[in-house]
């Protein structure tokens, strides 16, 4: 069983835990370190100062060092060169794990495409990888993340964007993590090889994406057939899930009716952590082994 260290703790997560300004807060904080100098182009320094406030001044809804090591073990493993997050917040993971990229790849050439919806959210993660030295690396992408994902695959890998993507770490709106994996296999973007890192499948919990990736290929192409069925299962998540953004955002309008590639083979497994509080929380690693043929 993992061990948490409450010395690390991050303060308690409020009722309202963020876009209240805590954001720019952060920005201001890590800023005004007397060590700034020794921040500029450091990762760790960057992520420490980010640590730094969300122990002992706000809560943050980040990935935090527990979770975020078993991304980064998953990184060397798989030497990614292209991996894709959904949901930047403020950078942590954008900076983790793009730094994680950046090693896993010393002849170069690896890009780490953080995915962001919120514009005020998106600035401060460019702000904070470019003072971290990731900008060779890591780029900002500001919008919904379906509609992101389609224009990158569009662009594809000679004009700014891919045509397939590695590892794909999954930690934004909750009800958009199976839709979005769906689109991608759609777009041929998630193949035989790709590797998939989801987020808070314990906390909150995301009942639709894990049957999804725990699936076999009969089971899915049974689903597939039954867009009524999908949809349906959209509403497994909590009202408080399904809002979150919906203040700011607007109502986030999914299209259930995506069916993906059922013909894919994953292999998925748990990981249990721990969120930066110390709650108990999980990273699904899904694995895509294969493809079946009708």
């Amino acid at each position: 069983m993992p061990h948490f260290d409450e010395s690390k703790a991050y303060a308690v997560q409020e009722e309202v835990f963020f876009d209240d300004g805590r954001e720019i807060e952060l920005l201001h904080f890590v800023y005004s370190q007397p060590n700034l100098d020794e921040i500029r182009g450091s990762p760790e320094g960057v992520l420490k100062a980010i640590d730094d406030f969300g122990r002992t001044k706000k809560y943050l809804m980040n990935v935090g060092e527990d979770k975020g090591k078993i991304v980064t073990d998953l990184i060397a493993e798989v030497k990614p060169k292209v991996m894709v997050e959904l949901g930047g917040y403020v950078g942590y993971s954008c900076i983790l794990f793009g730094a994680a990229v950046r090693k896993a790849s010393p002849g170069g050439g690896a890009q780490y495409f953080s995915l962001e919806r919120n514009p005020e959210f998106a600035a401060v993660i460019g702000s904070l990888v470019d003072l971290a030295g990731l900008t060779d690396t890591v780029k900002v992408v500001v919008g919904p993340s379906d509609a992101s994902i389609a224009r990158l695959h569009s662009l594809g890998s000679t004009s700014g964007g891919f045509s397939k993507i590695d590892l794909m770490f999954l930690d934004h709106y909750k009800p958009a993590y199976t839709t979005d994996i769906k689109l991608a296999e759609q777009l041929g973007l998630v193949t035989p090889g790709s590797v998939l890192a989801a987020d808070n499948v314990i906390k909150p919990g995301n009942p639709p994406y894990l049957e999804y990736v725990r699936s076999s290929v009969a089971e899915k192409r049974a689903a597939a057939k039954d867009v009524g069925a999908a949809r349906k299962a959209a509403g497994w998540h909590d009202e408080r899930t399904a809002k979150q953004y919906e203040k700011r955002e607007g109502e986030e309008r999914l299209d259930l009716s995506r069916i993906g590639n059922p013909n894919l083979r994953y292999e998925s497994k748990l990981s249990n952590s721990f969120e930066p509080t110390g709650v108990p929380d999980g990273v699904e690693i899904t694995r895509c082994v294969g493809e079946e043929k009708e």
